[in-house]
């Protein structure tokens, strides 16, 4: 399991909660953003990865995961009519993931359909090996939580600018429960992004605060999974589709890197 630890963003006030965002952002920017709903109702984000293949927090969802739809290209979730609803065929956790404390918290959702890729409908990459946020780097968090603490969520898609805080505060704040090999020391499920890559997904912190000084919010640091990533949608892929497993193409069941 893997973490990443952020420090307070100058961009946004000090009692942001959640999702520690900061500003509206438009579809250009965050392309591969998307809503996880149930009912209609946003309970996560996720981010593409490929055209039919979601990554999000195990936390996010331990039911049946036909049940739940995707939202591909929405920035206003109260106009969620007008965007593209494509459901949850497979949910793939990881095994291992539990939440107390948390573990392995990452989770696979493979969509009913390949998505139509546009301006404004994206994939972001995957961290190579070994390539996470290092610490006093400036990154990026996105979703659609709490605008401050006890606050409502946001229907609007936000971003804001922190920065990675180093693994010894994280281990003083947290102890036991961080794992710098698996964590980086934000709304559930959305990714942490440095540059242009996915590095990080929100896993857990102190709630109702976004982002406490003395415990840190924490992500799953994606290089650690790679390896999980690419054998389970290699698997999926050959048993349900036959795809090729080739990396680095735009095909239906491929990241890209």
């Amino acid at each position: 399991y893997l973490q990443v630890v952020i420090r307070r963003s100058k961009l946004v006030q000090t009692n942001w909660a959640l999702t520690y965002l900061s500003k509206t952002t438009g579809l250009r920017i965050l392309p591969y953003m998307v809503s996880i709903q149930l009912n209609k109702q946003h309970i996560c984000g996720g981010f593409l990865i490929s055209a039919q293949w979601v990554l999000t927090a195990a936390h996010c969802w331990n039911s049946r995961c036909q049940s739940l739809t995707v939202v591909v290209g929405a920035l206003d979730l109260r106009k969620s009519n007008i965007w593209n609803h494509i459901g949850v065929k497979h949910c793939i956790p990881h095994l291992q993931s539990s939440t107390r404390p948390y573990r392995n918290d990452i989770m696979l959702l493979m969509v009913s359909n390949c998505i139509h890729l546009n301006n404004n409908v994206q994939l972001i990459p995957l961290p190579k090996g070994g390539e996470d946020g290092t610490a006093n780097r400036v990154c990026s968090v996105m979703g659609w939580g709490r605008q401050w603490t006890n606050g409502s969520p946001s229907a609007r898609l936000l971003e804001a600018k922190v920065l990675i805080e180093n693994k010894q505060k994280c281990h003083y704040g947290w102890g036991d429960e961080y794992i710098d090999s698996q964590m980086i020391c934000y709304d559930s499920g959305g990714p942490l992004v440095c540059g242009a890559t996915a590095v990080g997904i929100t896993s857990f912190g102190v709630l109702p605060h976004c982002n406490s000084h003395e415990k840190p919010n924490v992500y799953t640091k994606i290089s650690a999974f790679l390896p999980w990533i690419k054998k389970n949608m290699r698997y999926v892929n050959r048993v349900c589709f036959n795809y090729p497993a080739t990396d680095g193409t735009q095909a239906c069941g491929n990241i890209t890197r």
